[in-house]
């Protein structure tokens, strides 16, 4: 129970600033140990991070959910649908990614040998946005093609490591992004990529492999962090001082590196 709690803070704390929850769960993992699937534990804690999202956007979500009954006009002024439609579109890739390297994504799970590269790539990734110019494209100009290469990055940031959020964010303001809207889409086409990993996942689930008290714990404990970190990098993306945890992700790396090579002694 106290190592799904820490675990949980760890993802919630680590879910939104830029330094990959999933990296950090597969390192700590290997002493705190939770009982049962440890990929699906992860599912559950990223489905305990899910709610903060929901909450801070909730204005938007009701927006959108509201807009294709409400919105009238050519679709370039109605910026709840074009909104809707451009997280439909760039899910599709994230799915796509998400189901055909599946196999792939888990074995990078059960090897923290890999985390030396993904932490080394996101930290780049990160130090990289300090040269993306202040952007103007918000849902009311935004282009289904730079929908798409978001869902792609989200895809490809499944793999431990590699931030999503992070990713996600450096991505949308190398396209131009205003930072406010880089953040808000990020978070909102987070929604259905997390729901359907938990519920791909949860599906093939063994019932006596799962713990409830333990599940709920660690997702309490990752809701709680997640909340107050999100709040944490929403400003930080405002402020343009998203590149400083760069040198962190790389601390990370070198740590993923001595323990795989100490495992390999």
């Amino acid at each position: 129970m106290l190592a799904a709690i820490l675990l949980g803070i760890l993802q919630g704390l680590t879910e939104f600033l830029p330094v990959s929850s999933s990296g950090h769960l597969v390192l700590f993992q290997q002493w705190l140990h939770v009982p049962g699937d440890h990929i699906l534990f992860d599912l559950v804690v990223h489905i305990g991070t899910l709610v903060p999202i929901l909450f801070v956007y909730r204005e938007d979500l009701l927006r959108m959910l509201r807009a294709p009954l409400d919105e009238k006009g050519p679709l370039s002024e109605r910026p709840g649908t074009r909104l809707l439609l451009l997280i439909v579109l760039a899910s599709v890739p994230t799915a796509l990614i998400g189901l055909s390297l599946k196999d792939a994504f888990e074995v990078m799970f059960a090897d923290p040998a890999w985390l030396t590269l993904t932490f080394f790539i996101t930290g780049v990734l990160l130090i990289l946005t300090r040269y993306a110019a202040q952007g103007k494209t918000d849902e009311t100009s935004m282009l289904w093609w730079q929908a798409v290469a978001l869902g792609v990055a989200q895809g490809l940031a499944i793999a431990p490591g590699i931030s999503r959020s992070g990713t996600t964010i450096a991505v949308a303001l190398f396209l131009g992004m205003k930072r406010e809207y880089a953040a808000r889409f990020s978070f909102l086409m987070s929604i259905p990529a997390i729901s359907g990993a938990f519920l791909l996942k949860a599906r093939d689930a063994d019932p006596t492999q799962i713990d409830v008290g333990v599940m709920a714990a660690g997702a309490l404990a990752s809701l709680v962090a997640g909340y107050f970190a999100l709040i944490v990098l929403i400003k930080l993306v405002k402020q343009g001082d998203f590149s400083k945890f760069a040198w962190y992700v790389w601390i990370m790396a070198v740590v993923a590196g001595v323990m795989a090579w100490r495992a390999a002694a």
